[in-house]
């Protein structure tokens, strides 16, 4: 699963691949949220990224898409 995190008055976006399910990381956003706590989420590799709930601008939430190889149509 890939995250986006824009995180406000940071111009650059946080990008992590991770192997909790959509609704996993959703319900920690919404706990991040509401408490005015800390997201924090897991990448692939094991590495933990720690957002403050307040600090949080926008997050996409979607299925990686792999890349594409050769000559196709788009």
């Amino acid at each position: 699963m890939e995250v986006t995190i824009g995180v406000q008055n940071v111009a650059r976006e946080l990008s992590l691949e991770t192997d909790a399910s959509a609704e996993e990381v959703a319900s920690a956003i919404d706990a991040a949220l509401s408490d005015g706590g800390v997201l924090r989420l897991t990448d692939s590799k094991g590495r933990q990224i720690l957002v403050p709930g307040r600090a949080l601008g926008w997050v996409q939430v979607g299925e990686s898409e792999k890349g594409r190889v050769g000559f196709g149509q788009i």
